[in-house]
């Protein structure tokens, strides 16, 4: 993965690496470091078992690390999710889910 291919992904790699210390390698880590724990099913499953409240905790997580890598492909759908969480919104998600599980895949394929 290459910080040209994470910018054709969308990602705004500017600012992330701004967050790392304009260290290349350090960011590139971090962002590799996102496919250790896939976080995705767990999210499904709390959300349709109705536990909003694991799911938003979950959901705020994911939303934390992509904003601090600038991963804007990923937060924007997370994003969504965890407002309607945070009120404990009983909707169907899974247009938001399929949306960030096809945009973390993609982001895979650079590794």
């Amino acid at each position: 993965m290459t910080l040209d291919e994470l910018r054709a992904y969308g990602a705004e790699v500017d600012t992330g690496l701004a967050r790392c210390m304009n260290m290349e390698a350090f960011y590139l880590n971090l962002v590799g470091q996102i496919f250790d724990e896939d976080r995705y099913d767990e999210l499904e499953n709390a959300i349709v078992s109705k536990d909003f409240t694991h799911a938003f905790e979950i959901a705020h997580g994911l939303k934390g690390i992509y904003a601090n890598l600038s991963l804007t492909p990923l937060l924007e759908p997370i994003s969504e999710m965890v407002e309607l969480l945070r009120t404990r919104t009983d909707t169907d998600y899974s247009g938001l889910i399929g949306t960030a599980r096809e945009a973390f895949e993609e982001l895979r394929q650079l590794v």
